[in-house]
């Protein structure tokens, strides 16, 4: 009886050390430094939305492996969205509509970036990401991380299920301006 409840607290811990792994490349200073995402919380956000879109792009590409991690991928995401608003002083009140706001952007992010990589262009995800991560229209630094964004979508796709579903994966390195 207690086997089930120990199976979901593993898989829990395993969403824990994913989104861990997911946060720690989002906040690389590489991206703010060298990629000049803006270094806001919007930005920071915007960082996180993209990593996570790939791992569980990569996770709903072997349903089997990883059944219940999507789902507790994105409460992990949705918890950490209201602790950092608290964090941030918002109200109460207000913490609800926002974390409700940074969910349906998780999603809106997602099926904009899933429909770029899936035309295989270049331009498509460029401008995808000109538009949610930089809020301007293309540029040579969302080139270069759309560029990024490919790269981790392949490596991932690559990558050991095991070592991803507990946590020990890597993500490329992030492209740096001459």
């Amino acid at each position: 009886m207690l086997d089930f409840l120990n199976a979901r607290t593993e898989m829990r811990r395993k969403a824990g050390r994913i989104y861990g792994a997911i946060v720690t490349q989002a906040r690389r200073s590489d991206f703010y430094a060298e990629l000049r995402v803006p270094d806001t919380p919007s930005g920071r956000y915007e960082m996180v939305v993209l990593h996570l879109f790939l791992v569980l792009e990569r996770l709903r590409a072997n349903p089997d492996a990883a059944s219940p991690l999507p789902r507790l991928l994105v409460e992990a995401f949705i918890a950490d969205m209201d602790d950092s608003l608290r964090e941030l002083g918002t109200g109460d009140l207000a913490v609800p509509k926002k974390v409700r706001r940074a969910a349906t952007g998780l999603y809106e992010r997602s099926m904009a970036y899933k429909g770029a990589l899936g035309l295989g262009n270049g331009a498509a995800l460029a401008s995808a990401i000109a538009e949610h991560v930089y809020l301007t229209a293309e540029s040579d630094r969302a080139r270069m991380l759309a560029v990024y964004v490919r790269a981790t979508a392949s490596s991932l796709a690559a990558a050991d299920m095991d070592e991803l579903l507990d946590g020990k994966f890597g993500f490329p390195p992030v492209p740096v301006t001459q």
